[in-house]
């Protein structure tokens, strides 16, 4: 079992790699519909993922459909992938210039302020795509990114977020990295993290669509520690091309109580914002990995 294990995961460079020159020398929107027929197909072959991705549509209330936004979760988690890969330098540039945003505003300000700011974002549309924001207004970047199995597949996403203006921090729970992202803060840029799935198993509690669960505290924190906004925010596809980013209002972290205090009523306030930004586009949200306790629990 681990020796397979071990081979499926020496084969995913390579694959991705194959995939890559393919989808590279396709014009953008073929990628995109290969990649959504990708996804189509292993919709239907997902089995455990199909059901996690059929319980996650009826736990954000699309229990009436939940099959079929399932099947949509995986067409647009496709969409993804066909992005991600397709992108190359040249292609940057027309990238950016079809994103759209609502709320700009809150960013540009913090910008001026030189404050610095927190972007917590849940895995919704092209998240990476959010990177473009900071690009277009000349704001530095930096995202943190969990440690993969390769070293050479790390080093090669490494290279495809920069291409969107994204530089890329290792979360390895190190001083070092902390000290970076309050460096990147403390110069007036921002910090991008993921935060609707704790991977580490450390993050706080709170109540996500319905019920207890854990989310990674990392940004709450850093917003807490450091002074700076935090913006909920989402990036989601249009219907053929292009991207939609959506920042809403900064959290509302209280400034009196105690570090952890503050943390807490922070991490309920970003669970809140999550939910929110989710709902918006359910079908677009790639969460296929059990993400509440009741997930584990035999059917």
């Amino acid at each position: 079992m681990a020796a397979t294990r071990r081979l499926k995961r020496s084969a995913v460079y390579p694959t991705l790699r194959f995939a890559s020159a393919i989808l590279a020398v396709l014009p953008e929107r073929a990628a995109v519909e290969l990649g959504r027929l990708g996804g189509w197909l292993a919709w239907l072959f997902a089995g455990d993922r199909k059901k996690m991705a059929n319980r996650h549509m009826r736990r954000v209330g699309a229990a009436d459909d939940a099959p079929g936004q399932a099947r949509r979760v995986f067409v647009a988690y496709g969409r993804y992938w066909a992005e991600a890969l397709w992108m190359r330098p040249r292609r940057a540039r027309s990238v950016v210039e079809r994103v759209s945003v609502d709320g700009l505003d809150r960013v540009t300000d913090a910008r001026d302020a030189g404050t610095g700011m927190v972007f917590a974002l849940p895995h919704v549309g092209n998240w990476e795509v959010a990177g473009t924001i900071a690009r277009r207004e000349e704001i530095e970047l930096v995202a943190v990114a969990e440690k993969l199995g390769s070293r050479r597949l790390v080093e090669w996403f490494s290279r495809l977020r920069n291409m969107l203006g994204i530089q890329i921090v290792l979360a390895d729970g190190s001083r070092e990295v902390f000290r970076n992202l309050f460096g990147v803060i403390g110069r007036g840029g921002a910090v991008a993290l993921v935060t609707d799935r704790d991977l580490s198993g450390n993050g706080a509690e709170v109540e996500f669509f319905g019920e207890k669960t854990t989310l990674p505290t990392g940004a709450v924190a850093l917003g807490v520690r450091t002074g700076a906004p935090v913006f909920p925010v989402g990036s989601f596809f249009k219907e053929k091309r292009g991207h939609h980013i959506v920042v809403g209002p900064p959290l509302q972290i209280p400034n009196d109580g105690s570090t952890e205090q503050r943390i807490a009523a922070g991490m309920i306030a970003l669970a809140a914002a999550l939910e929110e930004l989710v709902r918006l586009a359910p079908e677009q949200w790639h969460l296929l990995q059990p993400n509440w306790p009741s997930d584990r629990e035999p059917a």
